[in-house]
């Protein structure tokens, strides 16, 4: 079964602007992203899902420069995107990763890809996001071609179209559905990008960890930096998420 990690990519924000392609230690969040699902040994190929729209050419220059596959599709309609790009890469299984996710784990993601691999005859969708444990930024989906070909044919409300799995968790009659969950609760924690503050946040902890220590640093090290300078936890914990 072939593996495929498709990474959602583009320059519009309506709250940070060209997020992706913001700098952080030396290297845009987008090559942070990648570098660490590179580490992950139980995926077969990445490819950044992008947009048609020129002002996306960027993102296809920063792929080129870091040397990973794209994919353009449509901005609005992200499930289209997302199958296509699957489709065009003979995908079985899918992760779907967002790349406002610098700080993402590759051990965590490792292991919930390898869960779904372990039972993929079980379960269609695998993901950490459902009822939250782990901090919002390490979030991993990973589901059949076959459930997202479903959802591609089935879905129509905007609000799938655009998150792209909402209509396979909300059907849990339709498709075998299971959570992965950590021991304890670390919901409240914002570690994904999304406004000036998120930014400064993980500037802070790449310019502890990423300098200081390895370029490999997961959860436990970030969770060991908050214990260190506790002021990590009011930086951004104002911040809404935006509801699906």
């Amino acid at each position: 079964m072939k593996v495929v990690c498709i990474v959602q990519a583009r320059m519009g924000s309506s709250r940070l602007p060209g997020k992706v392609l913001k700098e952080i230690c030396g290297k845009s969040v987008l090559e942070h992203v990648i570098y660490r699902l590179r580490l992950i040994n139980n995926i077969d190929e990445i490819i950044i899902a992008t947009t048609n729209l020129e002002r996306d050419n960027q993102i296809i220059k920063e792929c080129e420069k870091i040397g990973v596959k794209y994919f353009r599709g449509s901005e609005d309609n992200v499930l289209s995107r997302y199958y296509y790009a699957a489709k065009e890469n003979n995908a079985d299984i899918v992760v779907r990763i967002t790349s406002d996710c610098p700080l993402i784990d590759y051990k965590i993601s490792q292991d919930i890809i390898q869960y779904y691999l372990d039972n993929a005859k079980k379960y269609d969708y695998i993901s950490n996001t459902i009822e939250r444990t782990y901090p919002r930024g390490l979030d991993t989906e990973v589901f059949s071609f076959n459930a997202l070909e479903v959802a591609f044919k089935e879905a129509v409300s905007n609000r799938d179209l655009e998150h792209v799995t909402p209509y396979i968790w909300d059907n849990s009659k339709v498709f075998k559905i299971a959570q992965y969950k950590n021991d304890k609760d670390y919901s409240e924690l914002r570690w994904t990008l999304d406004t000036k503050e998120d930014l400064e946040l993980i500037e802070n902890i790449y310019e502890n960890l990423y300098n200081h220590m390895n370029s490999q640093f997961v959860f436990e090290d970030i969770l060991n930096l908050y214990n260190q300078y506790p002021e990590l936890y009011n930086m951004n914990k104002h911040i809404m998420q935006k509801h699906i």
